[in-house]
């Protein structure tokens, strides 16, 4: 069976990055938009990522256009906003899609996992959590509405 270590991915500056790099750590893995009323959820994913980070907690940030066209920015533009806005640390990776035949395998792999509301693999909006645990395997799915301060308990559950 696959793991979410399987996987390579970009950073946001279109350098290769794997997913292995992260093995052992409890990931929370997002698809993020700049300009979607979900977006204040950045500074309470930073507030977890400074909470956990020395514990092994990354979270794991792909900004994705699928939604209202909701992230319409260039890689530097999103880095930007994202470090000037709302002080974002943790790692943003190229953007992506999520849905459709042109989703990223990872998010191919990950929605098959887990479902959401009423049993739907798809991603219904930005901001759709995943939460991995340190072995690779998804634990949890959390929707756009259950925000960051919702699930901080089931992170610290399985740190």
């Amino acid at each position: 069976m696959a793991t979410v270590y399987d996987f390579d991915v970009k950073n946001l500056d279109g350098s290769d990055a794997s997913l292995d790099d992260y093995k052992g750590k409890v990931l929370l893995i997002v698809n993020v938009a700049s300009k979607c009323g979900f977006t204040p959820q950045y500074r309470g994913l930073e507030a977890l990522y400074q909470k956990y980070k020395d514990q092994g907690f990354e979270i794991l940030a792909f900004p994705c256009n699928q939604f209202g066209a909701q992230e319409p920015g260039d890689p530097e533009e999103i880095a930007n906003f994202c470090t000037t806005k709302y002080d974002v640390t943790f790692p943003m990776f190229e953007k992506v899609d999520v849905n459709g035949s042109g989703a990223h395998p990872l998010y191919k792999w990950i929605k098959g996992q887990k479902a959401g509301f009423a049993l739907t693999r798809a991603i219904k909006w930005n901001f759709t959590k995943f939460l991995v645990d340190r072995e690779g395997k998804v634990a949890a799915r959390f929707g756009p509405q259950e925000t960051p301060a919702s699930i901080d308990k089931h992170i610290a559950g399985l740190l």
